[in-house]
């Protein structure tokens, strides 16, 4: 989120983030949008009966605040697929992978004991399953035999904040089209 909020002060991003959303009152993404002036809202999964009427709580505060591109950053909920078809080709995700590979939580962790040479990192729409969306954009890093989870997650997370505010930038322009699983980027 940082990434993003600091394209937009650096004038190469021309969007306003209506709102932040966080399920933890203690997310530090909810600080960063006080310090940047957005506003921020906390929705607590455990106010609620079911996902259902969580997710419907989640799309009222998104419509309420004009929100048209949701991003998620650091949010670790699967969306259902009822929710997701409300936003067609509208919410991405950063994943710290090369998709298809190393889906889920710790991605690095998975690519250290694969023994994979090279990692990175996705963005890509969501849909219904597991970051298994059309794939926006990746970033390639080596993965060295010295490696640690911290060393390979830091090289990556260099690669994260740059492909995330372009992949925005580039939904923003309307330069994306998705063809079946295939995100084709228009040239300007």
């Amino acid at each position: 989120m940082q990434a993003i909020i600091d394209k937009i002060a650096a004038e190469s991003l021309p969007i306003e983030i209506c709102l932040v959303i966080s399920d933890s009152p203690e997310a530090f993404a909810l600080e960063r949008a006080a310090k940047a002036g957005i506003t921020g809202k906390t929705i607590l999964r455990q106010e609620f009966k079911d996902k259902a009427s969580y997710e419907a709580a989640l799309d009222a505060a998104l419509r309420n605040a004009g929100v048209e591109l949701v991003v998620l950053a650091g949010f670790m909920r699967i969306l259902s697929g009822e929710f997701v078809t409300k936003w067609p080709h509208a919410i991405i995700n950063i994943h710290p992978a090369l998709l298809p590979s190393f889906k889920g939580l710790d991605a690095q962790g998975q690519a250290l004991q694969y023994g994979v040479k090279i990692a990175g990192c996705t963005v890509h729409f969501v849909d219904a399953g597991m970051d298994s969306g059309p794939i926006i954009l990746q970033r390639a890093v080596p993965v060295y035999d010295e490696d640690t989870h911290d060393t390979l997650a830091a090289r990556i997370l260099v690669e994260e904040h740059t492909i995330l505010p372009e992949a925005v930038k580039l939904w923003c322009e309307d330069r994306l089209s998705v063809k079946g699983r295939r995100v084709k980027i228009r040239k300007e």
